[in-house]
């Protein structure tokens, strides 16, 4: 079999089922789908938060937005990305989370900005994750603390969307939530899943990616459900 990579991905075996006008197999197919997807999220995810961010400052309003959700958002991204770079696992099944956190890190800020003025415990709960979170991310912490902080951050995940769609059901509205910022992290929990299965990641954390499938999906819904129609203007008789 001819040996083809690029970016740790190997085309070789279906390239050389192609050239001889056969279907790849399975077992060459799904890998090799697995990485591309991989890193089409990876790619995705440099600008997943954007339209989410762009429509705040569109609107200079936060309205309907859950701090708590967004805060807890950073840092559950924070210890999955730190858990990955330790587990040593391959760019393609993680790297995404490092351009989630910058652009999680950039909405609390502009949220901060729109809420002025900011209580104590606010700049407490913000002060404490600058002095906490490089120490995680370089895996200086005990192996079993790291293992219960991962082990956490399911529920750090879920618990972040709580707070939001609980808030967008006692509205009956989502506020400035942006669709297409919620459609892309639906979509991309879903393939996530699948890359996961495919890459052999521990079953926590393809749990992860399930729990974000459900609470994603859930806001994408609710913003479905409760966009307000424009009111149809009628013409003026003469």
């Amino acid at each position: 079999m001819t040996e083809l990579k690029f970016l740790g991905i190997d085309f070789g075996c279906a390239v050389g089922s192609l050239t001889k006008g056969e279907i790849p197999e399975k077992d060459c197919l799904l890998p090799l789908i697995s990485k591309l997807l991989g890193y089409c999220i990876v790619a995705a995810s440099t600008t997943v938060k954007v339209p989410q961010i762009l429509k705040i400052l569109k609107h200079k309003s936060i309205r309907g937005l859950s701090l708590v959700s967004f805060e807890l958002e950073v840092i559950g991204y924070t210890i999955a990305l730190a858990y990955c770079l330790h587990k040593g696992l391959p760019f393609s099944a993680y790297g995404e989370l490092a351009f989630l956190l910058i652009q999680a890190i950039i909405l609390v800020a502009i949220i901060y900005y729109f809420s002025q003025p900011l209580g104590t415990t606010t700049w407490i709960r913000a002060l404490l994750y600058c002095a906490i979170a490089p120490t995680i991310l370089a895996g200086q912490i005990d192996p079993l603390l790291f293992e219960a902080l991962y082990a956490s951050q399911h529920a750090i995940f879920f618990f972040a969307r709580v707070p939001q769609i609980w808030e967008n059901f006692k509205n009956k509205s989502t506020g400035e939530l942006s669709f297409l910022t919620s459609l892309m992290n639906f979509g991309g929990s879903m393939v996530r899943v699948f890359t996961s299965l495919q890459e052999k990641a521990p079953m926590s954390v393809v749990m992860g990616s399930a729990i974000g499938v459900l609470t994603n999906g859930t806001i994408l819904s609710q913003i479905i459900i409760y966009q307000r129609p424009h009111p149809v203007k009628l013409k003026k008789k003469d």
